[in-house]
């Protein structure tokens, strides 16, 4: 006994989630299916989430860091 508000509950907030609708901010779409990044990128910095790190090539397993 007891479950009868708890499933309405969940019912309800399910419903909610399956029809909620965010304004789509379109530009920002755009941006990322052409390829290019949400953040700005001006201060010449890459998209690349791992870029500032550059492997050795010559066997060492640590990263050297660029830029620093």
């Amino acid at each position: 006994m007891g479950r009868g508000r708890q499933k309405a509950k969940q019912t309800k907030v399910a419903r909610e989630l399956k029809y909620y609708s965010p304004e789509t901010n379109y530009a920002q779409l755009e941006r990322e299916l052409a390829g290019r990044s949400a953040v700005d990128t001006k201060d010449g910095t890459s998209d690349e989430p791992y870029a500032q790190w550059d492997w050795d090539d010559e066997g060492s397993d640590e990263p050297t860091r660029q830029g620093s």
